[in-house]
């Protein structure tokens, strides 16, 4: 008979879930929240990494001591807003950042005919700098702190369409390179969940129409002063903590800015299989001077 080491034993042992029963009388809340809260908490400490499976849904329930209804109801929330993605007879999954989800939550510009494409992504400047009010206001920084800011110019069917200035804090991206930057397989948000561990789940945006400055304009091709929509981004990952600042200077003279509405139940399965179907229902704030990238 083989003999196994009793530390190669506990390794083929399942992992302990990191879930306690939820008493109902001291909840506080509804169970379902308090679940949810359980899950995104996991997820967020790294129990549960980006890409894998969540345990069965019988087996949640029973470490909180639920029903399926109610562990059920937590997930789909949390599918809702893109944390986690189910996949039809294999179960849930910590989401990733891929070129679906990137079209789908994170960028609403197409052509004027409809067409919507990724954009071709060109480096254009990488420096190290102290953070200005702006920058470290929007990240929770203070003034002079180490930030690494980069620009990009999106180029949609060859036309350049998107100048981004964007900022990062240093102390949460170190090791950050220009090299890496511009070597990166994927979308940028693929590249910050994937190297630095960092998951931007949702982005705050303030937007309005403005000229384009001497810079802006050069990257894009275009005249100072031509009109142009400055969109205002602040990334946010888990707990709502910004992660990245940007400022995008789009030219949308051939460009709109489409946003899709859509029930929050539908939300993953429409990011996965984009492009949408004939007869989807959109709502198109089409700017004549002006659109915004997610």
């Amino acid at each position: 008979m083989c003999r196994i080491g009793s530390a190669r034993i506990a390794a083929m042992r399942p992992a302990a879930m990191p879930f306690a029963a939820i008493a109902p009388a001291s909840a506080g809340m509804p169970l379902y929240r308090v679940v949810k809260r359980a899950l995104l908490s996991a997820i967020e400490a790294g129990s549960y990494a980006p890409g894998s499976a969540l345990p069965s849904e019988s087996e949640l329930a029973a470490a909180f001591g639920v029903s399926i209804g109610t562990l059920r109801k937590a997930v789909d929330e949390l599918a809702a807003e893109h944390i986690v993605v189910r996949r039809q007879g294999r179960g849930t999954y910590v989401a990733t950042h891929n070129a679906g989800r990137f079209l789908f939550q994170f960028f609403h510009i197409e052509r004027s005919d409809g067409l919507r494409v990724a954009p071709q992504v060109e480096l254009v400047r990488f420096e190290r700098l102290r953070a200005d009010d702006v920058a470290a206001q929007a990240l929770g920084l203070r003034a002079g702190d180490s930030v690494i800011q980069f620009e990009n110019r999106l180029l949609l069917q060859g036309r350049a369409v998107v100048h981004d200035c964007i900022v990062l804090a240093a102390s949460l991206f170190k090791g950050l390179t220009e090299r890496r930057l511009r070597e990166r397989a994927g979308t940028i948000y693929r590249f910050y969940q994937s190297d630095f561990g960092i998951t931007v789940v949702r982005a705050v945006e303030r937007a309005r129409a403005g000229a384009a400055d001497r810079a802006s304009a050069r990257v894009l091709g275009i005249a100072p002063g031509v009109p142009v929509m400055h969109v205002h981004r602040t990334a946010l990952t888990f707990g709502d903590r910004p992660v990245e600042y940007r400022h995008s200077t789009i030219d949308t003279t051939h460009h709109d800015y489409v946003n899709l509405l859509t029930r929050p139940a539908q939300a993953q399965a429409q990011a996965d299989a984009w492009p949408q179907p004939a007869g989807a229902v959109e709502s198109a704030a089409r700017a004549a001077h002006g659109a915004a990238l997610p």
